[in-house]
């Protein structure tokens, strides 16, 4: 009896220790599955209120195909409010300079490339093919010395707002295409629409306050005039030439004319806030603008068209804004970053191609728009002929491009007011920017 518990002792024992590590492997010896990782979004424009439903939808999509979640970087509310890209450019100087890992993806403006383009990744070789299929100008705004530092994402190009029942009341087959059709289809409209007692009516508004908004102004105005883009890709300073003053010339004139004074102080809601009152004839405006609703108590909610801005000699040309998707150099997760860069883009190209579900009536009228922006807007009216895409030179100038921004608005503004004249405003502006950025003087790539 001794001699059988001796030997069954230790057969009892081995199978335990068996038992123990089957149910060990089986239970929870494994190590624990690594937790799932988060990729963090800077955007301001993605928690707009009217783009939050859908930043939260597709936040949830993203997450459930690929596994990785993703936490919005918080945003002072004032951002939101604020249609001026400068504040927001202060924050990610902030979060990139900071110390530790920053935000994995970024939404930055068309003009910031230049400036933050040492804080951020290239990513030419994960979208390749995608930059490949996007218009030339668009990609080339976002490389910095052969680097795409952002892939676009929403892009903005200048048109302008017109009345469509003002246009047939007045006997107007279809906006106008050059400055001159405008300046005598508004001052006709004015006059005939303060001939029924509507004495605050405007022809023509648009952003004339010393802000970035002017800079996008006042280059479409003299490159259609052929005056050249104020500091050239080569490096070369050209605003000051007979074409750009001309076209300065040509603004200031409109002021009490067909444009109210007090536009030199508007910004983008001030001109907004007149066109839903139905005070205007024609605006200038973005792209987007097509995409929100006017209020509903608006009179011109479905009396409005959208087309190109008007050309001169030098043609057609709208000013090229929006926002492209970046990776910080210091981004703790870049391959889950570039993945839902990849996604968020295809999800930006397939709500262009959507069926529209707008309610009847509730449309606008596209005309002569930009070739970018007709996959946007398919109608019949749309021409073969597009105005050119014009980007300010921020990326020629980099980290300069604020205080060349800034010389460039506050001149253009004191010939507005009156204050200089044009000629001797271009001169002291040239003498400026060549201060700013060391660059050589020259003509416009436009010059004939």
């Amino acid at each position: 009896m001794n001699i059988r518990l001796a030997v069954h002792c230790p057969l009892q024992n081995t199978l335990l220790v068996i038992v123990a590590l089957l149910i060990c492997i089986i239970s929870g010896c494994r190590k624990p599955a690594p937790a799932p990782v988060t990729v963090t979004f800077l955007d301001a424009g993605w928690l707009q209120p009217d783009e939050l439903p859908r930043a939260e939808r597709e936040s949830r999509e993203f997450t459930r195909e690929t596994g990785i979640a993703i936490q919005q970087s918080p945003v002072p509310e004032t951002l939101f409010s604020s249609l001026d890209p400068l504040p927001q450019l202060d924050l990610l100087r902030r979060v990139l300079q900071q110390s530790g890992p920053s935000p994995d993806v970024l939404g930055i403006d068309v003009i910031w490339p230049g400036i933050l383009a040492d804080n951020l990744i290239d990513l030419r070789p994960y979208f390749a093919t995608e930059l490949s299929s996007q218009d030339p100008q668009l990609v080339s705004s976002y490389t910095v010395h052969g680097k795409v530092v952002a892939v676009p994402y929403h892009t903005h190009v200048a048109v302008l707002e017109y009345r469509t029942d003002l246009l047939r009341e007045y006997g107007y087959s279809h906006p106008p295409k050059t400055w001159d059709e405008l300046e005598s289809m508004a001052a006709r409209i004015q006059a005939g629409e303060r001939a029924k007692g509507r004495k605050e009516f405007w022809g023509y508004v648009w952003e004339g306050a010393a802000t970035e908004g002017l800079t996008c102004n006042a280059l479409e105005w003299q490159v259609a005039e052929g005056g050249g883009r104020i500091v050239e890709d080569d490096e070369t300073i050209s605003v000051n030439n007979p074409a750009a003053i001309r076209a300065w010339q040509r603004a200031a004139r409109w002021i009490g004319r067909i444009s109210p004074p007090g536009v030199l102080a508007y910004r983008e809601t001030d001109s907004l806030n007149v066109w839903d009152s139905g005070n205007a004839a024609f605006r200038r405006s973005w792209e987007w603008g097509y995409r929100l609703t006017h209020p509903s108590e608006s009179p011109v909610r479905d009396k409005t068209g959208y087309t190109s801005m008007p050309g001169g000699r030098g043609g057609r040309a709208g000013t090229l804004g929006g926002y492209g998707l970046a990776v910080s150099r210091s981004s703790a997760h870049p391959r889950e970053a570039v993945a839902l860069i990849r996604f968020l883009i295809e999800r930006e190209a397939g709500s262009k191609t959507a069926p529209s579900h707008a309610e009847p009536g509730a449309e606008p009228q596209f005309y002569d728009l930009p070739q970018i922006l007709q996959a946007n807007a398919p109608s019949p009216q749309l021409s073969q002929q597009s105005s050119r895409l014009v980007s300010r030179p921020s990326n020629v100038t980099g980290h300069a491009y604020e205080d060349v921004s800034q010389a460039y608005f506050q001149t253009v503004h004191s010939v507005l007011t009156g204050e200089r004249r044009a000629p001797m405003a271009a001169a002291a502006l040239e003498k400026r920017l060549v201060a700013i950025t060391g660059f050589k003087t020259g003509l416009p790539k436009t010059w004939k």
